[in-house]
């Protein structure tokens, strides 16, 4: 799919977000978004940021109510109302209405922070949108997080951050190879508990870099120091 194709989601969640990073990053060159899906406790965040979400999904356990009555006199809005005991995360719920609305990209925002649970969880969530064909990411202040099961190229004028990191998803990734990297490899298998430290930190010495693997999902992660 062209870039140019891709229906842009923004989902604002109810974990840690930095209002500064989060107006930074919404304001940032190139970051129009179609569809903005907001989560629960995220909504007080959303209001913050000068959006109206095109839906809201939760159980609205962790929101202001007077908040809520705001959005509810918007009649464009989507709801998606569960109780707070069910199944799925309320990320997980906004990820799969974000698709539903048509998004092909998600940049996803307070995805990261105090609960160790929640951050797992939501990074288990991009093999979801993986699966799915959906280009996913998870943005904090200093990290990029995705997920990889293809070759990919990097340029130095286009990351995140610094450092660049392959952690293995699946139990294996086989026939890893990295060029332009200041720690080359060739045709390397890392799995989880094994060697899966290798591929940490590394960094472009060359304007671009690629990774390329012959199996396997990888964990992507661009890091700021």
């Amino acid at each position: 799919m062209k870039t140019e194709d891709m229906k842009r989601g923004l989902i604002i969640t109810g974990g840690n977000l930095d209002l500064d990073f989060a107006g930074r990053f919404c304001r940032g060159q190139k970051r129009a978004f179609d569809c903005v899906v907001s989560v629960d406790g995220g909504l007080e965040k959303t209001r913050a940021l000068g959006f109206t979400p095109d839906a809201i999904v939760g159980d609205f356990d962790t929101v202001d109510h007077e908040i809520l009555k705001q959005y509810r006199r918007n009649p464009h809005i989507l709801w998606d109302v569960h109780k707070p005991e069910k199944d799925e995360t309320d990320t997980e719920l906004a990820v799969n209405t974000a698709i539903k609305l048509g998004c092909s990209s998600l940049a996803i925002l307070g995805a990261t922070g105090r609960r160790m649970d929640h951050e797992l969880s939501n990074l288990h969530l991009l093999k979801l949108c993986l699966d799915r064909q959906v280009e996913a990411y998870l943005y904090d202040p200093y990290n990029k997080v995705c997920l990889l099961d293809r070759e990919k190229t990097f340029r130095k004028t286009e990351l995140y951050g610094k450092y660049i990191s392959f952690i293995p998803l699946t139990e294996q990734v086989k026939g890893i190879t990295l060029t332009g990297f200041k720690y080359p490899l060739k045709d390397k298998h890392i799995s989880i508990g094994v060697e899966a430290g290798l591929c940490v930190s590394n960094e472009l010495t060359e304007e671009e870099g690629s990774v390329s693997f012959d199996s396997g999902i990888l964990i992507c992660i661009e890091s700021k120091d």
